[in-house]
């Protein structure tokens, strides 16, 4: 019996006293001998698995639908920019119903989110009952960038771990299942795809000078991604570290995270709430 792909959910979950330049960006040694191995059995297996997500997602919209206590989801998207949050967002959550889908970027916060404590805007954009949420970007940036560019002292930083690591457990506590994932890029492919955007008038708009500017802080990202994985990963809410130098190979393995949240949370198609056989006969009476 075939161990893929439970060995690889396994081995993209993050260890104790993570250190990211111990994990690889690409072609993991780890990587499953029967997952796929190149982009074109990839694309194979998301064509094979399209339709198991796009069921079991189905199921929870309709148990919502029909005012079920259903469980949701929420795909926790971080990573350096041109890691792949929106490749990920169009290649993987674009197989679902997008009705059954609530996607939020969050950008710098506004005024108004900035006179409020930081979890404040991200609880306004948690999925509803039976939804899949995606937060591209997330509450995680208020301990990344806070760090790096010193915006929060230390001490507000420790609190924030705390309180991040007791609002995860609510949304489990709420059915509200976490999927955080930190899509791992190494700079020399960063490097490869920015300057692809420059070489291209159909990428500039992708393009932020900021770009270069965070660019240029790399290894104080690396080391507040290592801080915050390591403050807030637990069996509650785990990390799993995804090598994203692959876009097809990142895009694989979020799609097994997902599916495999879905088959662990999955629920029954809700009973029809009506007298079939009499609604078959009503409806043979119109012909």
């Amino acid at each position: 019996m075939s161990s893929y792909p439970a060995n690889l959910i396994e081995a993209l979950r993050a260890e104790p006293g993570l250190k990211l330049s111990e994990r690889a960006t690409q072609n993991p040694d780890w990587w499953p001998k029967d997952a796929p191995q190149d982009k074109k059995t990839a694309q194979k297996r998301m064509e094979e698995i399209a339709q198991p997500l796009s069921d079991l997602q189905e199921r929870l919209f309709a148990a919502s639908v029909q005012g079920q206590e259903a469980p949701s989801v929420l795909l926790i998207l971080q990573g350096m920019d041109t890691s792949g949050k929106g490749g990920i967002v169009r290649h993987v959550l674009g197989m679902l119903d997008p009705q059954g889908v609530e996607h939020h970027a969050f950008k710098a916060p506004t005024a108004e989110e900035s006179a409020h404590d930081f979890l404040w805007r991200i609880t306004k954009h948690l999925p509803g009952r039976g939804k899949v949420g995606v937060f591209d970007r997330s509450h995680y940036e208020d301990v990344l960038i806070a760090r790096v560019k010193e915006l929060a002292s230390p001490e507000v930083l420790d609190s924030r771990y705390t309180k991040i690591v007791d609002f995860e457990k609510q949304l489990v506590e709420q059915n509200i299942h976490p999927i955080k994932v930190m899509l791992h890029i190494s700079k020399d492919e960063q490097y490869e795809r920015l300057a692809e955007r420059l070489d291209r008038p159909d990428k500039h708009w992708k393009y932020s000078p900021g770009d270069i500017d965070d660019r240029l802080l790399w290894e104080d990202y690396q080391q507040a991604y290592e801080i915050a994985v390591n403050r807030t990963d637990n069996k509650t809410a785990p990390w799993h570290v995804v090598p994203a130098d692959q876009k097809w190979r990142a895009r694989l393995c979020v799609a097994e995270l997902l599916l495999d949240t879905l088959q662990r949370i999955t629920v029954p198609w809700p009973e029809a709430d009506f007298d079939v056989a009499a609604e078959k006969a009503r409806l043979e009476a119109t012909k």
